[in-house]
């Protein structure tokens, strides 16, 4: 399990803490870690006056499953005090039941909750070669997420991203560094209300 601290020079109980737990676009995949949008969150919030140490949880190629099953530990280590949730691409692109991905999702949020913690859920969308069907139940399992739990959604963490094929890496699927900001620009507004200043 890798996980790692953005701010690895401050204490551990310096602040509270934001735990990304996610996949391949949350771990910067084909990048430095520097490059990816979870450490540019940290030098955000930094600059926006906000005493926050981000701590990136995320593995490449990580499912619902696996997530659910490592996320415990991760909460008792780091009690964090907001989690962004990025997980089920690779449910979607394996074509896993959506209702077990939904379930995987909606465990992970209880769990996150009840460890005190506020969570940001950050959709995605499968390309359109899954069928029309599979992929509007893909999409629709976190809009049903966010109002069942009453909880900020990302749909889509690659809009103005995904669309330009000079911004994706050579596989087509992850963002280029020069890409990464504008990820981050999308999970940023519904992540600020969650914030506090000090």
């Amino acid at each position: 399990m890798l996980l790692w601290s953005c701010s690895a020079a401050q204490p551990a109980d310096a602040s509270p803490v934001i735990l990304a737990w996610g996949d391949s676009l949350c771990a910067a995949y084909g990048l430095e870690p520097s490059e990816g949008w979870v450490d540019l969150l940290q030098a955000r919030l930094q600059a926006q006056g906000y005493d926050y140490t981000v701590v990136n949880g995320c593995v490449s190629g990580e499912t619902s499953a696996g997530g659910l099953s490592r996320l415990p530990t991760a909460l008792a280590q780091h009690k964090p005090a907001i989690v962004i949730l990025e997980l089920g691409s690779n449910d979607g692109l394996r074509g896993t039941s959506i209702k077990v991905m939904q379930d995987n999702l909606g465990r992970m949020i209880e769990l996150s909750r009840q460890a005190g913690a506020k969570v940001e859920l950050i959709g995605m969308l499968m390309p359109p070669n899954y069928g029309p069907e599979y992929t509007r139940q893909f999409s629709a399992a976190y809009s049903t997420l966010s109002k069942r739990y009453g909880i900020p959604l990302v749909p889509f963490m690659l809009k103005d991203v995904a669309e330009h094929r000079d911004l994706l890496q050579a596989d087509g699927m992850h963002p280029i560094a020069a890409a990464e900001s504008k990820v981050l620009d999308n999970v940023w507004p519904k992540l600020t209300p969650l914030l506090k200043k000090p």
